[in-house]
C-alpha cells in the first residue's frame, strides 16, 4: 500500500443493454482509473463467467447462482480492485454488488437480508464510493441489444428484467450507499457528460478535470 491516498471505486449498474459497459470504459478513462468488470475479470472468474452466462450450460439453482456471483466478486476483490485501490488507483466497475441484488433479489426473489449478509462475506464490507445507474426502459435496452443471441440473463424475459429495473430504482432510491441515477436514453457523448458531471458533483474533485 502507498503512503498516499486510498483509490476510489465506481461502479456502474443497470440493465443488459443500457450502456453501462461503454460509460464504465469512458469513465475510467477520464478519470485515469482502472477498468473492470463482473463477472469475470480474472482467471477463475473467467471460468465462473461461463457457467453463469452460457446459454448451452446445465442448469443452476438460484442459491448457486447467487454463491458463484459471490465468488467471483471475492477474488475479483482480491486480485484487482484492492489492491489498485491499494496503491492509490481509482477504480471503475461494470457491475459490482447491486447487481446480486437487483438480479439475484429482485430479478430472483431470493432473500434479501441473506444475500446483504453474503455480499458483506464476500466483499469485506467494501461498498463503492459511488454507484451510477444508467437508467433505461426494458424496451429500450432490449432495441440495443438487437437481435444476437442473448445470455442467461438476457434469456429470461421482459418481466424478470422488468423486476430487475425496478430493483435498481429502489436501490437508488434508498441511496445507500451513495447513487446517483442518469438517464441513458440519449447519446452516447450526453450520457457521458451526465455521469461525468454526477461523478464531479458527488466526489469532489477528481482526477481528469480540466
Amino acid at each position: 500500500m502507498t503512503d498516499g491516498p486510498r483509490g476510489r471505486l465506481v461502479a456502474l449498474e443497470g440493465v443488459d443493454g443500457c450502456g453501462k459497459t461503454t460509460q464504465a470504459q469512458l469513465l475510467s478513462e477520464r478519470l485515469g482509473a482502472l477498468f473492470t468488470f463482473e463477472p469475470g475479470a480474472t482467471r477463475l472468474g473467467d471460468s465462473l463467467r461461463r457457467l453463469l452466462l452460457d446459454g448451452d450450460r446445465a442448469p443452476i439453482s438460484e442459491r448457486a447462482e447467487a454463491l458463484l456471483m459471490a465468488a467471483d466478486r471475492a477474488q475479483h476483490l482480491a486480485e484487482v480492485v484492492v489492491p489498485a485501490m491499494d496503491a492509490g488507483t481509482w477504480v471503475v466497475t461494470d457491475r459490482f454488488s447491486a447487481s446480486t441484488i437487483a438480479y439475484q433479489g429482485f430479478g430472483r426473489g431470493l432473500d434479501r437480508g441473506e444475500l446483504d449478509r453474503l455480499i458483506d462475506w464476500a466483499t469485506g464490507g467494501l461498498a463503492p464510493d459511488l454507484t451510477v445507474l444508467v437508467d433505461v426502459p426494458v424496451e429500450v435496452a432490449a432495441g440495443r441489444r438487437g437481435v444476437t443471441p442473448g445470455d442467461h440473463f438476457e434469456d429470461q424475459g421482459d418481466s424478470f428484467l422488468q423486476r430487475v429495473a425496478e430493483g435498481y430504482r429502489c436501490l437508488a432510491a434508498a441511496g445507500v450507499p451513495q447513487w446517483l441515477v442518469v438517464d441513458g436514453t440519449g447519446s452516447v457523448d450526453s450520457v457521458a457528460e451526465a455521469v461525468w458531471s454526477g461523478v464531479r458533483a458527488a466526489l469532489g474533485p477528481v482526477s481528469g478535470d480540466d
